[in-house]
């Protein structure tokens, strides 16, 4: 007979009731079409706000066609590792050609973000170590750190002046880890001073530039080019390929040393599947796209621009983001979900976005903007947006 066990089970209900009762509880959309302006989600057709395709490519034709003929030679999935059988004539050429794009030595393709942030820390810091990282990045950093063996201090948002107090505090090895554009605040980070401090140390800094890739920077090329800063060989970039590039993975670019480095350390890289090679192909295409079609950008930037207007115009509680994520603070749950629920009665999607993924009392809508729509579409959402009871 099996002993019974000392402790209970948690009651898992008991916490998903505790979830609804905070307004905290999330629930999953069932999209039945290609992401886009407009969208079909269970079964509704909705004017869409809330999806990080940023320049309109996620359904592009020769994105798609570049996909199916990647299928056609590769086959669908890749079947292995990188290091076993799994890495192919098209995720080799990627790697170059994004490597190329954003002016480093090397890059070095992952299955995710996630796991782009998770290999490169575990890879380059020991117990040693010191990793400073900014208190509103990115979930991935943020386990990044937990999963290490460094010793982690953060930092308030932004704070470079209470960064470096902490960073004088301690010597030897050490790593400043940031996002180049803050996922749910739209703003950037101060690169100019974080690489200043980095440098004076001799420190490696990590920027996740997810949403700035494609999006900042005159030519796309990020938060680096945004603020003219030529990266040195300990500044890593790690970027996704899921949002502007409209297709899936993500890339670390850095010096020769530290891609061979990843390479033989980077668990994330080295014991997972490559992602399937058609994704690369398309990807090849999205590249080339977010290179020579500047448009894209252009007419982006004037829809932030035509939004910040009228949000102000309608006393809109706005951060102060320029880039295509524009919180709209609202406080608290409830009145987020009562905000996002009114403009999907007005037939337009925007997320509420709700603790833990932001600080208590920092619950807001997600608005984020893509060249795919038109300035009628965002003429559509202020209207909308007006007529929310409290929200400006």
């Amino acid at each position: 007979m099996c002993a019974s066990p000392s402790h209970p089970p948690p009651d898992l209900a008991a916490r998903l009731r505790q979830l609804r009762d905070r307004h905290l509880y999330r629930r999953r959309r069932v999209l039945d079409s290609p992401q886009g302006a407009e969208i079909e989600v269970d079964g509704e057709r909705l004017l869409a706000f809330c999806s990080n395709d940023y320049l309109g490519l996620a359904n592009h034709p020769d994105i798609v066609a570049a996909f199916q003929r990647g299928a056609g030679r590769y086959g669908v999935g890749a079947g292995a590792s990188h290091l076993v059988s799994g890495h192919s004539a098209a995720h080799h050429a990627l790697e170059e050609e994004l490597a190329d794009f954003v002016g480093s030595p090397r890059a070095l393709l992952f299955s995710t973000g996630y796991m782009a942030n998770l290999g490169v820390v575990g890879a380059l810091l020991d117990r040693h170590a010191v990793l400073f990282e900014d208190k509103l990045n990115h979930a991935s950093l943020i386990d990044a750190a937990r999963l290490s063996q460094a010793t982690v201090k953060r930092y308030a948002h932004a704070d470079v002046v209470r960064l470096a107090r902490l960073f004088e505090a301690h010597a030897g090895d050490a790593m400043i880890v940031t996002d180049g554009v803050f996922s749910m605040d739209g703003d950037l980070a101060p690169l100019p001073e974080l690489t200043a401090l980095a440098r004076r140390r001799g420190s490696w800094l990590l920027v996740d530039d997810a949403h700035g890739l494609g999006v900042v920077g005159a030519r796309g090329r990020g938060s680096f080019e945004h603020y003219g800063i030529a990266r040195g060989p300990a500044d890593l970039l790690v970027g996704t390929l899921g949002k502007a590039f409209g297709s899936f993975g993500a890339f670390v670019a850095g010096s020769e040393e530290v891609i061979e480095t990843l390479i033989q350390d980077a668990r994330t890289y080295i014991y997972t599947t490559a992602l399937p090679p058609a994704v690369a192909e398309a990807t090849r295409a999205a590249l080339k796209l977010v290179q020579t079609e500047d448009w894209r950008r252009d007419a982006l930037r004037t829809l932030i621009e035509r939004f910040r207007r009228g949000a102000a115009g309608l006393g809109l509680r706005l951060g102060s983001s320029a880039t295509p994520i524009q919180p709209i603070l609202l406080g608290e749950a409830r009145a987020a979900l009562a905000a996002s629920e009114s403009l999907r009665r007005d037939g337009i999607l925007v997320t509420a976005i709700r603790p833990p993924t932001v600080p208590a009392g920092g619950a807001r809508l997600r608005v984020t903007l893509s060249a795919a729509h038109r300035e009628e579409h965002v003429d559509r959402l202020l209207d909308a947006l007006a007529r929310i009871p409290g929200a400006g």
